[in-house]
């Protein structure tokens, strides 16, 4: 399929991120004394760290305000945004479709951060959209995010190509119509 639309992930797919967003959640994890081990991190990437405080609560039974934890985490990751690096791979796909395709980006991240992730890489105004968790009531896997992203640039999700690095988010790609990729295998392969 020729796309007419392209879609892409922002931690871990156009940012390498991931291990800073880490090293925030060890802060707060700490601070808060939850359980909250590095795997399990990686395998809930894209979802909001809003609602991964509210299931660790839930789980550990805690008792705490996850909206002002989560806003605690952004603040541990802020300092922590100068270290951020591109993914190559996938930000040079982005620059080849520059003024070609519509493009979005879909993030379970919140506006202010992703939108200063994308300011910091200087790869900003490629983005017709970005949709962030804030916009949409399912978070990934559900499918709402992607779906949102292909409304904004007007393209029908199932001529769009939707990138994400993480199984959570290939779901959510796959559930709106679209064809998904792995960027994890394009990483690998260069």
């Amino acid at each position: 399929m020729k796309p007419k639309g392209l879609i892409f992930d922002c931690d871990g797919t156009l940012a390498n991120t991931m291990p800073l967003h880490w090293r925030a959640w060890q802060l707060i994890t700490q601070r808060h004394n939850l359980h909250f081990p590095e795997d399990r991190f990686y395998s809930l990437g894209g979802v909001p760290s809003r609602d991964i405080l509210k299931m660790l609560a839930q789980e550990q039974g805690r008792s705490f305000d996850h909206i002002a934890v989560a806003h605690e985490k952004e603040e541990a990751y802020l300092p922590l945004m100068g270290e951020i690096e591109p993914i190559h791979a996938v930000v040079e796909i982005a620059h080849a479709h520059e003024g070609k395709i519509p493009m979005a980006v879909a993030s379970g991240g919140t506006q202010r951060i992703i939108c200063q992730v994308l300011e910091h890489l200087k790869i900003r105004h490629l983005f017709a959209a970005v949709v962030t968790s804030e916009m949409v009531k399912n978070q990934k896997p559900a499918p709402d995010i992607f779906l949102e992203a292909a409304r904004l640039i007007g393209v029908d999700p199932k001529c769009c190509r939707a990138y994400e690095d993480t199984d959570l988010g290939m779901r959510a790609i796959r559930d709106a119509g679209m064809e998904a990729v792995d960027v994890r295998e394009l990483i690998v392969k260069r």
